[in-house]
């Protein structure tokens, strides 16, 4: 079975996109009070070539198997999709979460890829809501990270399960500014499908 992933040019960009474009290229965010999003630009180009590759993972899997079986059967094959592609990861990855320098508990990633960036995988029909955002945003703040992705695999277009979310505290302290931009911001992003795979 095969999605339409592959069948529709990548620039078709569908109402369900929900303008992720203009996001990732810093546009307006017109609901969201008017914050800009973080362009790809000002990531790390080793970082987002990684994510692309193994966005590229995960479209061969949904390509393969469709929509419509548990997130467990996702997770093993993105993994031994990943293992192929020779891209480093560690499964059930755990950081320590930390309050005034004491750690409180742990917080589990699906996917540790290169040291680098958090992967939560998920097969369950609707958007990707701001909870599952607020949840990755918290645990790249307990790795002290800038990117995470959310790979929701329900969807007949891959693409629409495909959030990027940044943390805002990295990624300011990352150019030197102050890093209190508090914890209510939301810098998740859709997807952008003009950037390769």
């Amino acid at each position: 079975m095969h999605s339409d992933y592959d069948r529709r040019d990548s620039r078709d960009y569908s109402s369900n996109n929900r303008g992720g474009r203009d996001r990732d290229r810093g546009g307006d965010r017109g609901e969201r009070g008017g914050r800009r999003g973080v362009p790809l630009a000002e990531l790390d180009p080793a970082l987002t070539g990684t994510s692309h590759k193994v966005i590229g993972c995960a479209r061969d899997v949904h390509m393969a198997l469709g929509p419509g079986f548990d997130r467990t059967v996702y997770l093993h094959a993105i993994i031994d999709e990943m293992r192929t592609q020779g891209i480093d990861f560690k499964p059930d990855h755990a950081f320590d979460v930390r309050f005034k320098d004491k750690v409180v508990g742990k917080c589990v990633a699906d996917l540790f890829i290169a040291d680098r960036f958090i992967v939560q995988i998920m097969s369950r029909p609707g958007e990707i809501g701001s909870y599952e955002r607020a949840a990755l945003r918290a645990q790249l703040r307990a790795a002290d990270l800038e990117l995470g992705l959310i790979i929701n695999f329900a969807g007949r277009l891959l693409k629409d399960g495909l959030v990027r979310v940044l943390n805002p505290d990295k990624l300011a302290a990352l150019r030197g500014e102050n890093t209190d931009t508090g914890h209510d911001l939301d810098e998740a992003d859709a997807y952008d499908p003009d950037a390769p795979n």
